[in-house]
């Protein structure tokens, strides 16, 4: 079991940014890679970003974040984070921290594929 809990949520103006937190319980947190999706009201839950078990640069991005959003973790602190740069209005949703075993290219934007959900963190991007 993994329990993750999101934090770094609040309200920021178009063109400033957030930077989100994933902490992550058990001692197998380097066994999942790591996920973050989004869901803005009156849509569907979206994918946003995912990183490798090891991390560094083996991270995959939605094209609407591509150059914008950074994923990263630390493995010695159980935790995952994504810095949001230059934010848009559209970039408004809750925003969850998700965990997986196996990392498949082809899969990455599936939810269904991913074991572990946190509660979520809203963002508000005003104009």
């Amino acid at each position: 079991q993994v329990r993750l809990v999101e934090s770094g949520g609040g309200l920021v103006q178009a063109g400033g940014s957030l930077r989100l937190s994933c902490a992550a319980s058990g001692r197998t947190f380097s066994s999942y890679a790591m996920g973050w999706f989004r869901q803005a009201p009156g849509k569907e839950r979206e994918f946003v970003a995912v990183i490798s078990r090891s991390g560094g640069s083996d991270t995959y991005y939605a094209d609407s974040v591509k150059g914008r959003f950074t994923i990263s973790r630390d493995n010695a602190k159980n935790t995952v984070s994504l810095q949001m740069n230059s934010l848009k209005p559209e970039d408004t949703a809750v925003y969850y921290c998700n965990a997986r075993l196996e990392l498949s290219i082809a899969t990455i934007t599936s939810e269904s594929n991913y074991d572990y959900w946190g509660q979520g963190t809203q963002v508000t991007v005003s104009s």
